[in-house]
């Protein structure tokens, strides 16, 4: 695959979500929703260029951070809610014909809440569109999650009317499924449109539109917060393999062995209580103890490392009848230690970690998760972003994922 052409990618990025407010950027599996875009774009082998098209500054600041270009700013009354594609792409090309004199063959619509997208996939749409001249684009589906022909409509009287009908089978809502012509759904991975499509014949799909197949495994839309929250569980539970922003997320092991805990943070809110004598207090969690009292009846091993030498430490742990190693100005090598001394495979070892001083042991096990406050440095190393805060839920979470 050479580049042949100008391929244009444009990612359009509103901020004015109702739904989810600035969505385009909620946090997603450790990166902002729309960097995921971006490194597909910029892993392609035939695109050429990667622009934000967004009206929002803040979206603007994300889109140059993960490699984008933002050239403009998008017009207001092109950023609402009715808006359709057709004005922002139109403005977009012809701002940079106007402004840069650029001017694409092809553009590449990637859409921020489709996050998960297979390795290729941009190439090879594009690839589609090379092969057949008369295409006026290119569109991503899926096969249906349900089939249309066995739908019903209801009629005027109140009695029903099926929705299609199939030339050369009776009843078609009667037939078997495998009888039935293969019915699919357009997703929002990607689009491959020519220039002229957009500009000349006003469209961003012409009269011709071939399509690229995609895995349903993929086939995650974001557009509330559940969506989120069920996005990250499922990636959480499945091996797919898709294009990251930084390094790929391991697999949730299928068999845990040993659980390594940080204190603060991660067992606690990250908070301490000083009183005028210097003493400590923190507070944690009893459902988090509930959890660990749980996996080690299950056979799993559990220890807490921890950078502060702190009798509350301590206390908190022999209370929970674990082992914890204090004072560590090296995890990592006493990651390695505890290990060895253990004899556990890392890969059936899962670290619990917060900031940036647990970011060396991320590798070193076969799974890192991270509390949903942590360290946004922690949060795009490790492996999981739990739902829970720090001594709020987040140990029991992790306990949870492994009793399952």
């Amino acid at each position: 695959m050479t580049k042949t052409a100008e391929v244009l990618a444009i990612i359009p990025a509103r901020g004015g979500s109702k739904s989810i407010p600035h969505k385009n950027i909620q946090p997603f599996l450790g990166y902002p929703l729309i960097a995921f875009s971006i490194a597909a774009a910029q892993q392609a082998a035939l695109v050429t260029r990667v622009i934000v098209s967004t009206d929002d500054e803040e979206i603007a600041v994300v889109a140059r951070e993960f490699g984008a270009e933002t050239p403009f700013v998008r017009p207001a009354e092109f950023a609402q809610d009715a808006s359709t594609d057709f004005p922002v792409f139109s403005h977009a090309l012809n701002w940079l014909k106007e402004n840069e004199k650029y001017e694409a063959k092809q553009v590449v619509q990637l859409r921020p809440t489709s996050p998960l997208r297979p390795k290729g996939l941009i190439d090879e749409a594009i690839n589609v569109i090379n092969e057949h001249p008369s295409a006026d684009s290119v569109r991503g589906l899926v096969p249906a999650g349900q089939n249309p022909h066995k739908m019903w409509r209801i009629n005027e009287d109140g009695s029903m009317k099926n929705l299609l009908d199939v030339e050369g089978v009776r009843e078609p809502y009667n037939a078997p499924r495998q009888s039935l012509p293969g019915i699919y759904w357009q997703t929002g991975h990607i689009d491959v449109i020519r220039t002229e499509t957009i500009l000349k014949k006003e469209s961003m799909s012409g009269e011709r539109v071939w399509p690229v197949y995609i895995d349903a495994a993929y086939s995650i839309d974001i557009d509330t917060f559940g969506d989120l929250d069920q996005a990250e569980r499922y990636m959480s539970e499945v091996d797919l393999d898709v294009i990251w922003p930084g390094k790929a997320k391991r697999a949730f092991p299928k068999k845990v062995s040993l659980l390594l805990l940080d204190f603060d943070g991660v067992m606690t809110d990250d908070r301490v209580w000083v009183d005028e004598t210097g003493r400590e207090m923190v507070a944690a969690n009893r459902g988090d103890g509930m959890g660990i009292s749980l996996v080690k009846q299950a056979g799993v091993k559990v220890a807490v490392l921890s950078t502060e030498t702190n009798p509350v430490v301590a206390a908190r742990c022999k209370k929970l009848d674990i082992p914890v190693h204090q004072g560590l100005k090296d995890k990592a090598a006493v990651v390695k230690q505890v290990l060895k001394e253990i004899n556990v495979d890392a890969a059936e070892t899962i670290f619990v970690g917060n900031d940036v001083n647990d970011i060396d042991s991320f590798p070193l096990v076969g799974f890192a998760a991270v509390p949903k406050d942590a360290h946004r440095s922690a949060r795009r190393e490790a492996d999981l972003q739990l739902k829970h805060l720090g001594g709020q839920g987040a140990v029991r979470e992790v306990c949870d994922l492994i009793l399952k």
